[in-house]
């Protein structure tokens, strides 16, 4: 699966650009991983399918949303890939290990992203108001929602199979206001967004 196929059949309608930023980003990611173990997946289509298509399905699904925080991302995921294919979205990465934040420093000054911003530290401690925050594979919904829950009344977490103990361990004051399916291209695995919000 090439990432230009990926994106085709996502239907996705990328900017100027975007296509080659986002290859441009996996080939760093790949670079940086050789030294600093940023990811367990080393293969070239595997990155392609499970961490940028992944990271790109939810894309459709922001809707309106103009600020961002992507708790626990990692290596930037799905953080910078989203603002690399809505350069409008202004995105805060937050992240509590330095090594991967370092990496995401130099994927923002290498590939000139001038709509994110990285937070080194712990998300309970950042501080602000966002349209919505976003978190894949980060922890389960109860804990996400403590977490986060402080930063936006709108969270979304992507995920793996339905995960409906989560769902019914929600704290009082939150609900799932929807549940999408998401089809990655080249991936067997279930995979679904879920769009928790304050009542």
């Amino acid at each position: 699966m090439t990432l230009a196929d990926g994106i085709a059949e996502l239907g996705l309608n990328l900017p100027a650009g975007a296509e080659s930023k986002l290859e441009a980003f996996m080939a760093l990611l790949a670079k940086w991983n050789k030294s600093y173990n940023l990811t367990a997946i080393r293969d070239r289509d595997q990155m392609v399918t499970r961490h940028l298509l992944d990271s790109l399905a939810v894309l459709p699904h922001l809707g309106a949303i103009n600020t961002l925080a992507d708790v626990g991302s990692g290596a930037g995921l799905p953080g910078l890939t989203l603002a690399i294919a809505r350069p409008e979205l202004r995105v805060t990465s937050v992240e509590a290990s330095q090594k991967k934040v370092a990496f995401q420093h130099q994927a923002k000054i290498e590939l000139k992203l001038t709509n994110v911003s990285i937070h080194c530290g712990r998300v309970e401690r950042l501080k602000g108001v966002f349209d919505a925050v976003i978190s894949r594979a980060f922890s389960d919904l109860a804990e996400f929602v403590g977490l986060a829950g402080h930063l936006s009344g709108r969270l979304l977490a992507m995920k793996g199979a339905y995960p409906e103990a989560e769902i019914a361990a929600l704290p009082v004051g939150w609900r799932l206001a929807g549940a999408v399916k998401l089809n990655v291209p080249g991936l067997a695995a279930e995979r679904h967004l879920l769009i928790l919000e304050r009542t």
